[in-house]
């Protein structure tokens, strides 16, 4: 990382961004050789030793087909954006907080489907019941990424 005043390298600093984040942007292998790039919302397991995020789709699509061919995918997800001007100086800036890593998709089983959605629904509703119609999950993909590697980019407002 080129500025590395900027770098968040505490774990738990960087779970904590990712916890607040809204939006989760998953960078898949296409065939054509470019990047596909989704966003999704997400949920999270964190223990002592993983990062999992959790995420779900249609029963079928371009996505799924591409993580049949390649599981290794790259993820991305910013916030707290601050457009910072200063006429002055003729200068603009951006503040934000940023997580990227990668990992590889997997796919659950049926069983595992409950509690990855529970996770999913915990992260947009954090201290909240909020149920979801279990009806859904024969018609709904759920998928985690197990995070192999990440950092973490802060920049704070001036």
């Amino acid at each position: 990382m080129r500025r590395n005043d900027r770098e968040i390298t505490d774990r738990n600093e960087m779970i904590a961004v990712m916890e607040k984040c809204d939006v989760c942007r998953l960078a898949i292998n296409d065939t054509n050789g470019y990047p596909y790039i989704l966003p999704l919302n997400f949920g999270m397991e964190v223990t002592e030793d993983k990062i999992i995020l959790y995420f779900h789709s249609a029963l079928e699509g371009k996505k799924l087909d591409l993580f049949s061919r390649d599981k290794r995918v790259g993820f991305e997800m910013d916030r707290d954006h601050k457009l910072q001007y200063f006429k002055e100086k003729g200068y603009c800036t951006m503040s934000y907080e940023s997580i990227i890593g990668r990992g590889k998709i997997r796919i659950l089983k049926d069983e595992e489907k409950f509690g990855a959605l529970t996770k999913l629904m915990e992260h947009y509703h954090p201290g909240k019941e909020a149920p979801f119609n279990p009806a859904a999950m024969t018609r709904t993909t759920v998928y985690c990424l197990e995070v192999e590697e990440m950092t973490g980019k802060r920049k704070l407002p001036k």
